[in-house]
């Protein structure tokens, strides 16, 4: 095993070619501390508990050797990876599929909960390399008898702890149960609680065990915004940036070094000073780069990771992360280059919907908030581009000996009878070339769209940040009563891409479209159910109810429905109210005012093999549960409780530990017009038999 502390590249970890390549192509250089104590060992086929928070470079630190040990002869699943939510799942399923570029016919299959059986099952058949999915529904599929690991060589856990915290823990010891004693084991947790630890020594043979703390920091002199991408491009969103800011230089940060030169050169076509920077070219031509940047001869870098470690120039007032970094210390190292010695800087970083929970993980392990950017209206820009002009006319009068231009000028206006004003504005006009002074309207329309629409699906009452977070007595901040249930920013996502692309190597792809808006399983414990109805009883939310086409004879539990509904609105679980299971159908309370684009999403995801079809329960509604519309959830001290005699008869079962609404009678409104109907119909046939 090669001295970790002295590992500087991947090539001295005993990494395959085909994986070394790959790595070479994402741009990675040195490992990581977690990478490069963790590679040597799982190569080697040890088992291995690591204790590294997210963000440190872990699912590299697993995907690399377990590609360098897959043997592409042998049959069925070779690797098993558990994350404990689908965002997690789809996360590491493209992390393989990129590191296996250069493995031809590698497999590689997300599965997780809320996708059709069908397709999974389709691709299972087909073969497959590596399956990384959330405990329940890989537990489903192990039931069935669909994904068989009787050739399993590797599992790892990947985030134990949050596993743990969201009641998965039960399903994943069922799983470790099920494998081959033969198979290597990695555990990973951000906190090793006793739970963890027990798991750990039951089912991990003499481990290498590793523990790596985080050392990303960043400077209080740096201010860090984002901005999710929605309505204009990327390339659009940093035009406008860029002519609004106020900026000296900038470094614009991207993942691959093609992107570098693409970006640089439509920069440079839109009047910027802009040049790429990437580990293709000579290291002179990098230095005559630095030396441009710094004198002021040109205004932005665009660049890689590798490239910009340790560049230091006085001027660089910002960076852009125009691709988010695939951990925390790349973001650390990154918005360094600005902020150094005493002075400050910009930090913006551009986030699309599936890179959320990234952002997240940057938050927590920085300890600083990043601040939403509101990107420049046409207004700003407008504004912006005028006071420019102005100031590059009054540049041009205060330094250049203008006498004889000023002649030429005159004759003409006197030889055409033109005012000088409008020969000016035609000069003007000649300074500018194709290029409009002024934008408008028409030039925001995707963005006006994409606000109009936000606007309408997620409108949120008045902030009130200036308000402590009242905290439950698991420590979790409870939900402000001023917050808008709905505005949480995986609601307003759009559906996530193919989790696994296909490259050179065929990575399974999910079976169908409606999958990638899949949910997981979450187990709910008698606690939890009391902290989310005493979290719902302060935040003084309005209730309605809403119908699922899943009940008890599906095998539907209330925790099904709540972990799928959570991940898929990307509600806050202090926000479901009572989960009622019925025998064919069961009703959930949510907060009023749901989107209409987030109830149709709801419509079409599955839980137990069903389609929840979701829909509002009105009054008259037949069949289900009177609604609980625009009323305030009660804690389970004060809760509504349903009448004995209307909860038998109805045949309705209240599973989620609380009161509910009064249940239907038997015999509904549309029932007793049914009933008067075949009563009319057969006095009307013995008349006409008489």
């Amino acid at each position: 095993m090669p001295d970790t502390n002295a590992v500087q590249h991947f090539s001295d970890l005993a990494l395959p070619d085909a994986v070394l390549r790959a790595v070479q192509a994402v741009g990675y250089e040195t490992p990581t501390p977690i990478q490069s104590r963790t590679i040597p060992p799982l190569v080697e086929g040890r088992d291995l508990l690591g204790h590294a928070p997210t963000g440190t470079g872990k699912t590299a630190a697993f995907a690399l050797p377990i590609l360098a040990r897959m043997d592409m002869n042998a049959q069925g699943v070779q690797a098993l990876v558990l994350a404990p939510t689908r965002e997690l799942a789809i996360q590491v399923a493209e992390a393989f599929a990129k590191y296996a570029t250069h493995m031809k016919n590698l497999r590689v299959l997300p599965i997780y909960g809320g996708q059709d059986y069908t397709g999974q099952i389709r691709q299972l058949n087909r073969g497959v390399n590596v399956v990384v999915g959330t405990p329940g529904r890989i537990m489903d599929h192990m039931r069935r008898g669909t994904l068989k690991l009787d050739n399993l060589k590797t599992l790892v856990l990947d985030e134990a702890d949050e596993m743990l915290r969201m009641g998965f823990i039960d399903d994943v010891e069922w799983i470790l149960e099920q494998t081959p004693p033969t198979r290597q084991m990695a555990l990973f947790s951000a906190t090793m609680p006793s739970v963890i630890r027990r798991i750990a020594a039951k089912h991990l043979t003499d481990p290498v065990e590793i523990n790596v703390e985080s050392t990303a920091a960043t400077a209080a002199s740096i201010r860090q915004r984002y901005w999710v991408v929605s309505g204009l491009h990327k390339l659009d969103a940093l035009t406008r940036i860029l002519e609004a800011e106020t900026f000296d230089g900038m470094i614009v940060f991207v993942r691959t070094r093609t992107a570098t030169t693409e970006i640089a050169d439509k920069l440079s076509a839109r009047g910027f000073a802009a040049s790429a920077m990437n580990g293709d070219m000579p290291q002179k031509q990098r230095e005559q780069m630095v030396n441009k940047l710094k004198k002021g001869q040109l205004d932005i870098l665009v660049a890689t990771d590798v490239v910009a470690r340790g560049l230091d120039v006085d001027r660089i007032s910002h960076v852009v992360n125009y691709d988010i970094p695939s951990d925390t210390e790349s973001y650390v190292h990154r918005i360094g280059r600005t902020g150094r010695a005493g002075r400050t800087g910009d930090a913006i970083l551009f986030v699309t919907q599936r890179e959320r929970r990234l952002l997240g993980t940057i938050e927590r392990a920085t300890r600083q908030k990043i601040e939403p950017l509101q990107l420049p209206t046409i207004e700003m820009v407008n504004n912006k581009r005028i006071a420019d002009f102005k100031q590059s006319i009054s540049d041009n009068l205060a330094t250049g000996e203008l006498s004889y231009l000023q002649r030429l000028i005159e004759d003409f206006s006197r030889d055409h009878d033109i005012p000088a004003e409008r020969v000016a504005a035609a000069l003007a006009r000649m300074y500018l070339g194709d290029q409009p002074l002024i934008l408008t309207d028409k030039n925001d329309h995707s963005e006006r769209k994409a606000k109009q629409r936000k606007e309408r699906d997620d409108r949120r009452p008045a902030a009130a940040s200036e308000r402590p977070e009242r905290v439950r007595q698991d420590s979790r901040p409870v939900p402000s009563r001023d917050s808008n249930p709905y505005s949480k920013p995986e609601a307003a996502a759009a559906a996530p891409q193919a989790a696994a692309k296909h490259t050179d190597s065929p990575v399974a792809k999910p079976a169908s479209e409606p999958a990638e808006k899949a949910v997981v399983h979450q187990e709910v414990t008698d606690d939890s159910r009391a902290s989310r109805r005493r979290a719902a009883d302060e935040a003084a939310m309005e209730m309605e109810n809403f119908r699922v086409e899943v009940g008890e004879t599906h095998g539907v539990k209330p925790e099904n429905l709540m972990g799928a509904i959570a991940n898929e609105a990307g509600l806050d679980a202090a926000f479901i109210g009572r989960i009622k299971i019925h025998d064919s159908y069961s009703t959930v309370e949510l907060p009023s005012g749901m989107p209409k684009f987030l109830l149709k999403d709801l419509k079409r995801i599955w839980v137990c093999e069903r389609q929840l079809n979701m829909s509002k329960v009105s009054d008259s509604s037949a069949g289900s549960s009177a609604p609980s519309a625009s009323r305030k959830p009660k804690s389970l001290d004060g809760g509504h409780k349903a009448p004995k005699k209307a909860a038998s008869e109805s045949g309705s079962k209240e599973k989620s530990g609380s009161g509910g609404s009064n249940s239907a009678p038997k015999t509904d409104a549309k029932g007793e017009v049914r009933k008067k109907e075949r009563h009319r119909d057969r006095k009307s046939k013995g008349k006409s038999g008489k």
